[in-house]
């Protein structure tokens, strides 16, 4: 594995990279987000590339995946936590950085796992009271912590 200098600098660089491709192609991209709590505490992350505001975890589906598997596979990548029981919230669509986004939310509960987060991708991982979130929050955020509420997370 590279170090983390280096991996953060290859995800910052294929980020710039994406957005440029992002405004000639105007593509269709499918990811999930994850809303993992812990009774009252939300899990935020800081990516180490992009906007960089406090976000859910998440990323995009691959070729012939399906959501759930994404989500599984996106929280043990980016957190080193495995969880097998989510709970489907629905979708999130909106624009952003010229591509449209179709996000696959879910939610788990996840009292007293250690994370074990890769420093390549975020920057750092906190939990938050739902009543205290930070200002600077991604785009994707309160549109899904809403989903949630809905199905009563």
């Amino acid at each position: 594995m590279l170090p983390v200098p280096i991996r953060r600098l290859i995800y910052r660089c294929a980020y710039r990279v994406l957005q440029v491709v992002w405004f000639v192609t105007r593509p269709n991209k499918v990811g999930v987000k994850c809303v993992l709590t812990d009774g009252n505490l939300v899990l935020l992350v800081r990516h180490t590339y992009g906007d960089r505001d406090w976000d859910l975890p998440g990323g995009s589906i691959k070729r012939h995946e399906q959501p759930g598997t994404a989500a599984r596979r996106e929280m043990g990548e980016e957190l080193g936590v495995r969880i097998d029981h989510w709970q489907a919230l629905g979708e999130v669509e909106a624009n952003k950085h010229h591509r449209r986004d179709v996000l696959h939310c879910f939610q788990a509960e996840l009292s007293s796992h250690p994370l074990t987060i890769d420093h390549g991708e975020l920057a750092t991982a906190r939990w938050f009271p739902r009543d205290a979130l930070p200002r600077d929050l991604g785009d994707y955020v309160l549109p899904v912590l809403a989903q949630a509420e809905a199905h009563g997370s």
